[in-house]
């Protein structure tokens, strides 16, 4: 090929196509107008929904959860909410806490049954095989149900209750277990903790140098525990000096509330803009040369330009679209601070955290269960038992799968150098296996928390029982339908949220 042949395909190929058929171009034109579909289709939606509704003159909006709801609910944190806004929050702390609590324990119960499946025990390795191919082979909503025919059939409560008496109570009620909270010190105490903890990553991080240095062990985890707890045992006996934190909380909410909503839509914005203007300069950044150049392709200008649209919409957001953003961040924010000072006021100088025992008492012709305790009713206990045992078996297969992607060797290794069976699984096999096990845990704590809406079934006044009790009193069924949706949605976006943070921690860095 001639010289000039070489310039002329040199020439072509550094040519760009027309914007008509650049590849990056009509992608992103692509997804532009995707978007731009799917938000017509909402506004055309809503348009067509409030219609119908105006047609049938059916008001909308939320003043009802201002309204009383003129009902009780079954147990939660105000079994007489005063207002419709009140119970429905009642309902999600309900959610909250059984999806929680479920979280926990059934990671706990999954990992046991996923390692006791890989067991060299036969009897461990078949009733583990059991328990997964039983429980995630039968419906949820039938488990749940069957928990609760079960406790429903058991006796009913007696003063002498047991089976463990003054410990553990189980009858036809529910169960009643000790019940462990915080006190009126706890915050001050908190303090003492999040000292300890800064303290404590201070200690582990020149412990961990240290080993890089001399190369022995100097215990950097070890360290860092036994710092906290000095902390933490200080602050039992000392928490009370702190008790003019209170005060800080108390200034914060008197500034919040001389706040004007011009002032606070000037802040955001400024927000919004300072936020866009440094995400750009740190991606210009990360893309400069050693030469001192930018070099972005296609989708990186692409990038920088929605950056900047974001910023755009956040500002007309809070200006146009929702003024009043403004004054319910006002309200929330002093509200908020105004709790705080309170948990921080004069007089709190109890214990951090108590416990209490269950207790039987008889105010009537029938003995109950007693407030002392953490009773759990017999909706919550069926709900409760039933997503845990039935998210553990999925968790348990994740685990025995995880477990067993990791590469055969390295089982090998560990026993030659002679580490013991669990020394080696939590040292060498579980470290590995997360990087294979977190990603579809993280599906199976959303499909806990989402399959809590099944108590609907039984009357447990979660979230949704609430919400059906709501609309069927007001009338407000699309308005109650969108709170739900929200409400699950930054349950997911949490937990989602969560799971990735440790998801990347475990990702293996490259050289």
């Amino acid at each position: 090929m001639s010289n000039t042949d070489q310039e002329t395909l040199a020439v072509t190929q550094s040519r760009r196509p027309p914007f008509y058929r650049d590849a990056t171009v009509l992608k992103w034109l692509a997804q532009v107008a995707a978007l731009a579909l799917v938000l017509f289709a909402l506004i055309f939606m809503a348009g067509q929904a409030g219609s119908n509704l105006q047609a049938k003159d059916i008001a909308t909006g939320y003043d009802f959860l201002g309204v009383s709801l003129g009902s009780d609910l079954g147990s939660g944190i105000d079994t007489n909410p005063d207002t419709s806004g009140r119970a429905l929050w009642v309902g999600m702390v309900n959610t909250i806490r059984v999806s929680i609590g479920g979280i926990l324990l059934a990671s706990v119960l999954g990992v046991v049954v996923g390692v006791g499946r890989l067991s060299s025990n036969w009897l461990v390795k078949r009733s583990c095989s059991v328990y997964v191919e039983t429980l995630r082979n039968i419906p949820l909503l039938v488990q749940i149900i069957l928990i609760f025919a079960v406790i429903a059939s058991l006796p009913r409560v007696a003063i002498d209750q047991g089976p463990i008496h003054g410990w553990l109570h189980i009858s036809n009620k529910g169960v009643s277990i000790p019940r462990v909270h915080i006190g009126d010190g706890f915050y001050q105490w908190l303090i003492f903790l999040l000292i300890g903890a800064a303290v404590g990553l201070w200690v582990k991080r020149r412990r961990s140098q240290r080993h890089d240095v001399i190369g022995r062990d100097t215990y950097p985890v070890a360290s860092f525990v036994a710092v906290v707890a000095a902390f933490a045992l200080a602050g039992w006996f000392a928490h009370p000096i702190f008790g003019w934190v209170g005060g800080i909380f108390d200034f914060i909410a008197s500034v919040l509330d001389a706040l004007t909503q011009q002032l606070v839509q000037l802040l955001i914005s400024a927000a919004a803009a300072a936020a866009a203007v440094l995400w750009i300069r740190r991606f210009l950044a990360r893309h400069r040369t050693p030469a001192g150049r930018t070099k972005l392709s296609d989708d990186d200008y692409f990038r920088v330009i929605f950056a900047g649209l974001a910023a755009v919409l956040a500002v007309l957001f809070v200006t146009v679209g929702w003024p009043g953003f403004s004054s319910w961040i006002i309200n929330s924010g002093r509200d908020l601070f105004e709790v705080l000072g309170d948990k921080f006021g004069d007089g709190r100088t109890g214990q951090p955290i108590d416990a209490k025992r269950p207790d039987i008492e008889q105010l009537g012709n029938f003995p109950n269960y007693g407030p002392a305790g953490l009773n759990l009713t017999q909706g919550l206990a069926a709900v409760y038992f039933g997503v845990v045992l039935y998210t553990a078996a999925f968790i348990a297969e994740i685990v025995r799968a995880g477990i067993q992607a990791v590469p055969k060797g390295q089982t090998e290794a560990a026993q030659a150098l002679g580490l013991r069976r669990l020394t080696m699984l939590r040292r060498v096999i579980l470290p590995q296996a997360l990087r294979v096990i977190l990603p579809p845990l993280g599906n199976q704590y959303l499909n806990l928390t989402k399959n809590t809406s099944l108590a609907l079934a039984i009357g447990y006044t979660d979230l949704v029982q609430v919400g059906q009790t709501v609309y069927n009193q007001t009338g407000k069924t699309l308005e109650v339908v969108s709170i739900w949706m929200l409400f699950y949605l930054a349950c997911s976006l949490t937990i989602s949220v969560v799971v990735n943070f440790f998801n990347v921690r475990l990702k293996i860095v490259e050289r």
